[in-house]
């Protein structure tokens, strides 16, 4: 049996065996006749480059037959999947669903509110933590100028007892002031300066930049540019699925 008559369909009833493990078996037994070919040994003659062609052709068939299988297979699978995608999407669809765009929305009233909230305890941290430094300074002025009047050190004490207190409810005031806003902080690049950038990005990953020329290169040869700027544009003959003439 050859490989353009092969009809799967039909040999699995006849054999009760599915259309894929005849599939399988089919091009196994075409890729271990290739292994005996394909053994390092190059074409010697028209008869053998004959033969090579006409078990290219075979396991070449063979694999679009069971590539469209696969597709049969999983089409009800692919079928299924997106059914649930459909049905769960107009909620939950990054960005598009009802849940990411009611939360922008909402976050976009909250956010300048929750920064006005943030600015306005940044700003009485600062003032506190300016009447604690005040207050400390001048609690050790008192300290100094108390040297031997009782009366006055007492009076220095209080006011470094103060200035300390006044130091707690400061760093209160700051982690207020910094924690449990409902904000989070977001760092992004911004570019400014493209050459640099792009010196800076091919010598962190050279082999990415390579990558992305040699793809676009590529394309334009295979649409029929021959000239493309820092390229060598080659012409090679390879086998392809035809018989040579």
């Amino acid at each position: 049996m050859t490989t353009t008559d092969f009809n799967p369909m039909a040999v699995a009833k006849t054999h009760n065996q599915s259309p894929e493990l005849l599939l399988f078996q089919e091009i196994d037994d075409l890729y271990e006749e290739a292994r005996n070919f394909a053994d390092g040994e190059p074409i010697a003659s028209q008869e053998m480059a004959d033969a090579i062609t006409t078990l290219r052709e075979g396991i070449h068939e063979a694999g679009k037959k069971a590539d469209a299988l696969r597709v049969e297979e999983k089409k009800p699978h692919d079928d299924a999947a997106k059914a649930v995608q459909d049905k769960y999407n107009p909620y939950v669809q990054p960005k598009k669903g009802r849940v990411d765009m009611a939360k922008s929305a909402l976050d976009s009233l909250l956010t300048p509110w929750r920064q006005k909230v943030a600015a306005e305890k940044a700003a009485e941290a600062a003032r506190i933590a300016r009447e604690a430094e005040a207050a400390k300074l001048a609690a050790q002025a008192a300290m100094q100028a108390s040297a031997g009047n009782l009366a006055e050190r007492e009076a220095a004490e209080e006011l470094l007892a103060d200035a300390k207190a006044l130091e707690k409810t400061a760093r209160r005031a700051d982690k207020a002031a910094t924690t449990g806003l409902g904000l989070r902080t977001v760092w992004e690049a911004e570019l400014v300066d493209v050459e640099k950038a792009l010196d800076w990005a091919y010598g962190r990953d050279a082999a990415a930049f390579h990558a992305v020329a040699q793809r676009n290169a590529d394309e334009l040869v295979r649409s029929g540019v021959r000239s493309v700027p820092g390229f060598r544009v080659v012409e090679e003959k390879v086998a392809s699925a035809g018989r040579a003439a």
